[in-house]
């Protein structure tokens, strides 16, 4: 019942933020909150036009335009919507002054995690039960490595893992990230689907990966891990690895019901002769458990002859078995580290492994970053080198696959990579270069 001018008068006292909150009461207030004259005093206080005349009213300044169609001539919200793509082109420019500069080691942008922090970027998960409600789970914490971001999703309140359908892996970002710094001032913010995970027949659509005395975990691709409490079958946490190739993109440009499309890679004419293989190939390899890091290391001059082509792969030989001078320690037992509110853990066997693989123009070539598992193999090391127990990593996607191969020395209780290869499918190598291989 209150009158509109009133409430116009209450609005005009508002911020950027609280005033788009206002307007998704109702319709009315939706209307109200749209007003040019309301936000073009916002507009002009944080974005002064060339032409200003300065009013003296009750001892406070303000800038008016001196053209009244900036105000008469527009249609309701046209500000509001200039002072939005205004303050989001001025993040995306800080944004993208952040990215420029390359990690030689890495061929990626050296300074994500501040593009992250200048962008206001978060990661939440929405679990989807058959029944249609969702469940927002917010509360994360963040682990930063050379090449990727982990992320650890742990409540007390998650639903009974036998009633969900979907798990959906958001980007989000505020839409004013300026005005939205203080944690207290949540205000409206855009999802970007990054990955949705059907979570149906759990164990038949995903993989075990290891246990502890506690929890479960399975994989589900890409680079998710859910761990679930042994006794009562329900949902401990939510682990996710994300590459910081194409991250911001993928987080950000999206929608909330479709995930961003990557470009396609336009092939540069004569790059590459079949005949000769490829050559000049670096990677970057990073193996960690969440909080400890077990190798980091970089692998230059990688090739492959068109005679190492077989099953539709190329093989990239990283570590030879032949070859004991390049064979690599881990530094550690590998295990996998989690925590919730009340416990922690750590599962052996299990943990993160993070491939960047460049071009011969130290471009990104195949980027990924995924949870990982051991398994004992039943060939005794044949090495004169190694006495132990030999342990198998596979991983494998739609570009290509990796395969290690480990030995564990009782003695000084350590793992050795004795063999690490590559394989990349042709079918990528193809479209990346307009070859027939």
């Amino acid at each position: 019942s209150m009158p509109s001018e009133m409430l116009l008068k209450i609005f005009s006292y508002l911020d950027a933020v609280s005033l788009l909150c206002v307007g998704c009461v109702n319709k009315r207030f939706y209307h109200l909150a749209d007003d040019n004259g309301i936000w073009l005093k916002i507009y002009s206080s944080c974005f002064r036009p060339k032409r200003t005349i300065w009013k003296m009213k009750s001892e406070q300044t303000e800038t008016v335009s001196l053209d009244c169609a900036a105000l008469h001539d527009r249609k309701p919200g046209y500000w509001k919507k200039e002072y939005i793509f205004k303050q989001i082109a001025a993040v995306k420019t800080r944004v993208i002054r952040l990215v420029k500069p390359v990690d030689p080691y890495t061929g990626l942008p050296c300074k994500n995690k501040e593009a992250m922090k200048a962008s206001c970027l978060s990661w939440i998960i929405v679990l989807k039960d058959k029944n249609g409600k969702e469940h927002v789970i917010e509360k994360a914490k963040l682990s930063f490595k050379d090449t990727s971001v982990t992320i650890l999703w742990y409540s007390t309140n998650w639903p009974c893992v036998d009633i969900l359908s979907t798990l959906k892996l958001f980007g989000v970002v505020p839409l004013l990230p300026d005005q939205s710094r203080d944690p207290s001032k949540i205000g409206p913010r855009c999802r970007s689907l990054i990955a949705e995970y059907h979570l149906a027949n759990l164990t038949e659509n995903s993989v075990a990966v290891g246990a502890d005395k506690l929890v479960q975990l399975f994989s589900l691709n890409p680079g998710l891990l859910l761990g679930l409490w042994k006794e009562k079958n329900e949902i401990a946490f939510v682990m996710a690895s994300l590459h910081y190739h194409q991250l911001l993109e993928r987080s950000t440009l999206g929608s909330s019901t479709v995930q961003y499309a990557l470009p396609p890679h336009k092939p540069v004419l004569d790059d590459v002769d079949p005949e000769y293989g490829l050559h000049g190939y670096n990677l970057h390899l990073d193996i960690h458990g969440g909080s400890c890091t077990y190798l980091c290391g970089t692998f230059k001059g990688l090739f492959c002859r068109k005679g190492d082509i077989a099953n539709g792969y190329l093989g990239l030989t990283v570590v030879s078995l032949k070859d004991n001078t390049k064979h690599l320690p881990l530094i550690g037992t590998l295990g996998l580290s989690w925590e919730t509110d009340s416990f922690k853990g750590n599962v052996k066997d299990c943990y993160v492994m993070d491939v960047t693989l460049l071009d011969e123009t130290e471009k990104p070539f195949w980027c990924f970053s995924a949870p990982v598992y051991m398994e004992l193999s039943s060939e005794a090391s044949s090495l004169y080198d190694y006495m132990g127990h030999i342990y198998t990593t596979d991983y494998a996607d739609s570009e290509g696959k990796v395969c290690v191969e480990l030995v564990w020395l009782e003695e000084t209780k350590e793992y050795f990579i004795v063999n690490l290869v590559l394989y990349i499918s042709t079918k990528k190598i193809n479209n990346w270069y307009g070859t027939n291989y």
